[in-house]
């Protein structure tokens, strides 16, 4: 176990709770915060599903998990993270929302407490320039589902000391993960070069070049990837897709990060993907359908 001892979480989304998660049943004393008493009930009953589920297949034993549980808890204050060593920040893409919190926070916590953002396509940068810790400051990408994905992309920028970075990576092995060290650009490793390739999905769908099932089944078949592109941004989601591209176009001005029209079309339209029922698949449907798109 790295030197960390208490674990906060900002958010109690997806992919904050899974970061909670994997922090308790890591060892870590884990709070997590986000806006209401709600939110952090859904996060905690998901918890516990997601946790049962590994009890039953045999890999985690039922006492561990009811010691992980047991070093979880939730609020709706931002202060108590105050105590934490390492806080972990998963909320929605908004600069201005991340910043309001990490400024709050920048002023609570004791001088040693690490800052880490989970972001997906901000730099990092963007965020420790809003504190008095820049050299404190990391980047923590982790995949979803967290407690699934073996990956995390331990992100340093100019100004972030090498111990820092060095703590920042033991805590991300510690949690069993596998850790790749990643420079400050938007989008990182992983969404640098993916985020390219799927919206390139996207234009091979508007200029005909094969139907949505025969790209999947060619790039899953040909590549071995474990899903085809469009069933991938269904699962991601559209509007998450169309939010990132956004921003790594505004980074890069590269025309291959620009979000096509049918992406923008369909985020207009309320077609996500699979949380809201229809993307490129129709998920009312069993098994799912192409959805129609009008093209």
């Amino acid at each position: 176990m790295s030197d960390v001892k208490r674990v906060g979480v900002l958010g109690c989304g997806l992919m904050g709770s899974g970061i909670a998660q994997v922090a308790a049943t890591a060892g870590y004393e884990t709070i997590a915060r986000d806006v209401s008493k709600e939110i952090g009930e859904r996060a905690r009953a998901g918890i516990e599903k997601s946790l049962a589920k590994f009890v039953e297949k045999g890999k985690l034993p039922a006492a561990d998990r009811d010691a992980a549980l047991k070093r979880l808890s939730f609020t709706t204050a931002v202060g108590d993270l105050k105590s934490c060593d390492i806080i972990i920040e998963a909320v929605t893409e908004d600069l201005e929302l991340k910043n309001a919190l990490w400024k709050e926070l920048d002023g609570l916590c004791a001088p040693p407490t690490i800052f880490a953002s989970n972001t997906s396509s901000l730099t990092i940068a963007a965020m420790a320039a809003a504190t008095k810790r820049a050299d404190r400051f990391v980047g923590l990408h982790f995949f979803n589902p967290v407690p699934l994905m073996p990956l995390v992309e331990v992100v340093r920028t100019v100004t972030t000391s090498d111990e820092a970075f060095r703590r920042a990576f033991a805590f991300a092995k510690s949690l069993g993960k596998e850790a790749v060290a990643a420079k400050d650009n938007s989008g990182f490793i992983v969404n640098l070069l993916l985020v390219p390739y799927l919206l390139d999905a996207i234009r091979a769908v508007e200029h005909g070049v094969a139907t949505i099932p025969d790209i999947d089944k060619a790039m899953q078949l040909g590549c071995g990837y474990p899903m085809g592109p469009l069933t991938l941004l269904d699962f991601v989601g559209l509007d998450t897709t169309y939010k990132i591209a956004e921003i790594m176009f505004a980074e890069y001005k590269q025309q291959h990060y620009a979000p096509p029209p049918l992406l923008k079309r369909m985020v207009l339209a309320g077609m996500y993907g699979k949380k809201t029922g229809k993307g490129f698949y129709d998920y009312s449907a069993t098994p799912p359908a192409v959805a129609n798109l009008g093209l």
